[in-house]
């Protein structure tokens, strides 16, 4: 029996390193292309890995800072933590479990005295009321929701400026609504009265405020969505699955019940038709922009992280990247565009957040679905190394065509040359399948380019802009006054309006 023992003990090591790279192999493949920049951003923008107390499994799904520089990391196995040190050039941070028994946190806000916590059930203020670091109460602020089944996460944003919290709530599966309000926004008031405040949610990625205050939720691949998407949130607005429409009749704040969407159209036209419904805002193109796209933070740095300032960084759970994404309002209507950013993250992203010192933090988990990433878990910190990378930095539109600004000056001989700005488009299908292909392919012709003095802006007059379209921008030639090479070539702008000449 001993020898027995001792033979399967010296044969675990490699039964363990056998069982790991099949995982490895398992959650590596079949995901998608790669952007291919991952050893360049690490030049500007490094991935430092923040160690995790030893037999801790910290499933990072919500963070929140607070006003003492710790770092509040919610977990989908629904404990808190406070980390201590992030920001520090070698990490290696405190960890206090302040709070378990949660559950799947994807939401995390401190109030000055407790926790906001969004869970799958209901929205729960956690508080330490005898100060000795561990909460004892937990509080029910809202449970104005259904939850029966794994897939009805909840999502919780931040405060808007009237002190109100929105709630997106994911169906009970794909294409069902099984539980109250599931696919509907939820508006929780200061004083806990909890609303129906818009539905045709499918599988919410997160909820927040953008750069100018307004409401955005991300939406997943699937039915009625044919590649993730920022939408954007006002009241009663419908985001175009109907399977919320039965809960209706328990929402008379809602209005009337939306026309029931007809598949096989386009969202341009359809919208149109349904007075409720509202386009998407920012287009992902599946793959080449994520396959899961999850929570936003807005870079309020002033600086501390680069140039991106005001804009969004979203993580992507499948692909295990972060990208970036501008909006605006255009004749009263959201759009606007992404960007690749960084790869090379160790798991799947599920949230992401600014911490003090200007770095973004990432965290997540590979359980569930597929993910790039082989750990099974993991906090990431990206840096910016004060190297300024040559990028396209904001997309707007014109009556005419589009504005690119860029982070450094574009050369001025290649600058100029409209051939070396390609833009094609393309739209998808409004429908109740499961995702979709792109269609309507077409070449956007390019007829003059004006370069600023500074080279910083371009201005570009093309052919017909098109609504309902994503308009792809490859500047592979494009060239800095440095020579350098643009880090990311790629962006994607989504046309729902186009501004009067």
């Amino acid at each position: 029996m001993s020898c027995f023992m001792n033979k399967n003990a010296r044969l675990l090591p490699y039964i363990v390193l056998a069982a790991l790279v099949s995982v490895a192999t398992t959650y590596a493949e079949d995901v998608g292309d790669r952007w291919g920049t991952q050893q360049k951003e690490r030049e500007y923008y490094p991935i430092v890995n923040i160690p995790l107390p030893p037999g801790e499994v910290i499933e990072a799904g919500a963070f929140d800072v607070l006003p003492d520089g710790q770092i509040a990391v919610g977990t989908r196995r629904g404990d808190i933590y406070l980390i201590r040190g992030i920001d520090a050039a070698k990490p290696n941070p405190t960890f206090h479990r302040f709070a378990t028994g949660l559950d799947e946190i994807f939401g995390l806000l401190w109030d000055g005295d407790g926790f906001r916590v969004t869970q799958s059930c209901e929205l729960t203020r956690v508080s330490d009321t005898n100060n000795d670091g561990t909460a004892d109460r937990f509080e029910t602020l809202s449970d104005g929701w259904g939850y029966a089944n794994y897939h009805e996460y909840a999502f919780g944003s931040e405060l808007d400026p009237d002190g109100n919290q929105y709630v997106a709530l994911g169906l009970s599966a794909s294409y069902y609504s099984r539980a109250l309000h599931r696919g509907m926004i939820m508006k929780v008031s200061p004083e806990g009265k909890t609303t129906a405040f818009a539905s045709g949610l499918r599988s919410p990625g997160g909820i927040g405020l953008d750069e100018h205050g307004a409401l955005f939720y991300v939406e997943s691949q699937g039915p009625w969505n044919c590649s993730c998407s920022l939408k954007a949130v006002t009241e009663q607005s419908f985001h175009g699955h109907p399977a919320s429409f039965e809960w209706y009749k328990y929402a008379p704040e809602l209005g009337p019940v939306p026309k029931e969407p007809k598949s096989g159209t386009r969202i341009a036209t359809e919208s149109q038709r349904v007075e409720q419904l509202v386009p998407y805002a920012v287009v992902f193109p599946y793959i080449r922009m994520g396959r899961s796209v999850t929570d936003f933070a807005v870079n309020n740095t002033q600086g501390k992280f680069g140039p991106f300032e005001g804009q969004m960084f979203l993580g992507d759970y499948t692909l295990s990247v972060v990208m970036r994404a501008t909006t605006e309002q255009v004749n009263g209507v959201w759009q606007g565009a992404c960007y690749p950013f960084r790869e090379g993250l160790s798991t799947g992203i599920l949230d992401v957040e600014f911490t003090p010192a200007g770095n973004l933090l990432c965290g997540g988990t590979n359980r569930g679905w597929p993910v790039r990433g082989v750990k099974p878990f993991a906090l990431e910190r990206i840096d910016w190394s004060g190297k300024m990378p040559f990028e396209i930095n904001r997309i707007t539109i014109e009556p005419n065509g589009f504005k690119l600004t860029f982070t450094k000056p574009v050369d001025q001989v290649s600058g100029q040359k409209k051939d070396l700005y390609a833009i094609s488009a393309f739209t998808h299908p409004y429908h109740a399948g499961y995702g979709g292909p792109e269609i309507e392919r077409h070449t956007c012709d390019v007829e003059s380019v004006s370069l600023s003095e500074d080279g910083l802006t371009a201005v570009i007059q093309t052919s017909e802009l098109k609504k309902g379209f994503v308009y792809e921008f490859d500047l592979a030639g494009l060239l800095s006054r440095d020579q350098e090479e643009l880090l990311h070539q790629n962006a994607y702008y989504t046309v729902n309006e186009i501004p009067s000449r």
